[in-house]
């Protein structure tokens, strides 16, 4: 799919206005309040007190806990067949692990150094905003963003490659929900823009936010298809209607990975939402077929070397024709579906 500059400003501007709407709503309440909060986010509301012992270890071990139990019932039922070879084994959890031991240094400097230098003064001062103020704010915020950053490294071709690990693996389920470069790792957008957030005042918000959108993306990325039974039985259709719209369901988030896009079922130039899927539906970028494509991956991935896929371009695969060896150039698909380079070595389209 070619990149579209009309488009893209429409859907930038479109974007700006959303981002905008949690902050309207949190006007409106105050004016309507006579600027008086009702409640404060700082404690979380009493209906959702016993949540509290998922928020005290989620950062810690709660969500990796959860995704090795959803792993090893994947393995369990056989859900992998044969495709989890050593080499792709030792990706995911290199991918798996990596990030949690290097990514928390990185976001503590940027937290404790980089926003009081850049915006002194400011620590806490929006803790006055009500919890769901907060959590719509960030949750927006968050998602959205990581909706561009994910849409732009599939349609900008320098910045595939960065991507393109994580849609490297031909299965799908828990041992390559991580996967991906480090590079593209280190620089989510959203990360930085939660971390501002929460510095701001808004800490209890955004790990609420992170509780509901780990589970949401991690189980859209399962090989357990949970959302089967919501259209398999006619009751559930209108429950399915709108989950399939709202959220992103295995259903959506596997044609996303597929390895191709001609079948009707799998869509990689599109169905980017990582939480919600409803930037999709607003931006015409989702394809919903409540069908499972049959393979997935990329059809010229040639199993590279883990250190290549992890830390592209520190490192070079010495693969020949492998799109992150030296030399092979990754462009994006045209219109009329031809390959379009200057590059005489193999090539590899860009998931657009």
């Amino acid at each position: 799919m070619a990149l579209d500059k009309t488009k893209l400003k429409r859907d930038l501007g479109i974007s700006l206005f959303i981002y905008t709407l949690p902050v309207l709503a949190i006007y409106l309440y105050f004016k309507l309040n006579n600027g008086i909060a009702a409640e404060s986010h700082l404690t979380l509301p009493s209906y959702l007190e016993f949540l509290q012992p998922v928020f005290t270890n989620i950062r810690s071990w709660g969500l990796i806990v959860f995704a090795i139990v959803l792993g090893i019932i994947e393995f369990g039922a056989g859900l992998y067949d044969d495709q989890w070879t050593g080499r792709e084994r030792k990706i995911d959890i290199i991918c798996f692990l990596a990030p949690k031991l290097l990514l928390p240094p990185v976001t503590a400097y940027f937290s404790l150094t980089v926003l009081p230098y850049l915006i002194p003064n400011l620590a806490n001062t929006l803790s006055w905003v009500p919890f769901w103020g907060g959590f719509f704010l960030i949750a927006i915020a968050d998602d959205l963003t990581q909706y561009w950053y994910h849409r732009l490294h599939h349609q900008v071709p320098f910045l595939w490659r960065f991507h393109r690990t994580h849609h490297s693996a031909p299965y799908m389920g828990m041992a390559m929900a991580s996967r991906q470069n480090f590079i593209y790792t280190v620089f989510f957008s959203q990360i930085y823009l939660t971390a501002t957030l929460t510095y701001l005042g808004l800490g209890l918000p955004a790990l609420f936010v992170l509780v509901v959108k780990s589970f949401i993306t991690l189980g859209a990325h399962s090989s357990l298809a949970w959302d089967k039974p919501f259209y398999k039985y006619r009751i559930l259709h209108p429950i399915a209607w709108v989950l399939e719209r709202l959220i992103s369901t295995p259903a959506t988030h596997h044609a996303h990975h597929a390895d191709t896009s001609g079948d009707g079922v799998g869509h990689f130039k599109g169905n980017f939402g990582n939480m919600f899927f409803l930037w999709d539906v607003m931006f015409g970028t989702g394809l919903i077929t409540r069908k499972f494509p049959e393979s997935y991956g990329t059809k010229t991935y040639k199993s590279e070397e883990w250190q290549a896929q992890f830390l592209w371009p520190i490192f070079k695969s010495k693969i020949e024709g492998s799109p992150l060896a030296d030399g092979v150039l990754s462009l994006p698909v045209s219109q009329k579906g031809e390959t379009v380079s200057t590059n005489k070595n193999i090539y590899e389209p860009v998931q657009s």
